[in-house]
């Protein structure tokens, strides 16, 4: 049986976070990287590394924020290749179209969306991704189940996501830093404590890895898997869509796939 959702989809909850992140906009690259300790962006390379692009391919990033995602798809795909990238704040989606300008990748396109109602055909894209996104929609499994619409069969669907330590001894360590450092460190960059005091809140009552998993097989995607990054405080969730509803489960490359991650490891 697939697991609760923990979150419950409001509208004012919505519009909230909508304008909680278009408040941070111009600083979440420089709090991003202090909080992550400069980490966040190797960690989006590994999951890039993981949907397996080729030079041409279609991959659509939800929940962009500020583009880093999509800035790394795009050299994935190369200049004969298309990112579309969507999220629900313009002022995020202007700083992000501002950083893909400065980095001459013009295949990348960014839209105003709403990742639970994507505005795409069905089979649309060789691969989708979400980073640091379904945590802050609050009918999580709906936006799994519309990336897994728009990917093609044999496409791969992932999701980078904080979920926090929650079992072992450095779990104390960790609601320090992140309960305490976060908001501080928001404010001494002049960037709005409020927000980073939602942040420790969202993950809390965030989904547990194993339940994300669970939701990626109910939304229809087989293989599924996770890898742990930062002691297990962040993670990153791979799905294949199957080839046709009457086909037996893909063979994926998973041996590939453990590779990348232990050269991740050793970086």
């Amino acid at each position: 049986m697939a697991p609760a959702l923990r979150r419950m989809c409001c509208p004012s909850e919505e519009q909230y976070v909508e304008s909680l992140f278009s408040s941070i906009a111009s600083r979440y690259d420089l709090i991003n990287s202090v909080l992550s300790l400069g980490l966040h962006k190797a960690w989006r390379r590994f999951a890039v590394s993981l949907a397996r692009l080729s030079p041409g391919n279609s991959t659509l990033d939800v929940c962009c924020g500020t583009g880093d995602f999509a800035l790394e798809l795009a050299k994935a795909v190369g200049s004969t290749g298309t990112v579309i990238a969507i999220d629900f704040s313009e002022p995020m989606l202007e700083i992000a179209r501002q950083k893909a300008d400065r980095a001459g990748l013009s295949q990348i396109d960014f839209v105003k969306a709403d990742a639970c109602d994507l505005p795409f055909a069905d089979d649309s894209f060789d691969c989708a991704v979400v980073g640091f996104g379904l945590r802050n929609i609050a009918e999580f499994g709906r936006a799994i189940a519309e990336l897994s619409r728009v990917v093609k069969p044999g496409g791969r669907v992932i999701s980078l996501e904080i979920f926090g330590i929650r079992t072992t001894w450095a779990s104390a360590i960790w609601k320090l830093y992140f309960n305490v450092a976060g908001p501080w460190v928001a404010r001494f960059l002049r960037g709005d404590p409020q927000a980073y005091t939602y942040l420790p809140r969202s993950v809390e009552s965030f989904a547990t890895p194993e339940e994300m998993a669970r939701q990626f097989e109910t939304q229809g995607l087989e293989n599924v898997r996770w890898y742990k990054l930062a002691c297990g405080a962040v993670c990153v969730h791979l799905g294949t869509k199957p080839l046709t509803k009457s086909a037996p489960p893909c063979v994926s490359s998973e041996k590939q796939d453990q590779q990348n991650f232990k050269g991740f490891e050793r970086e």
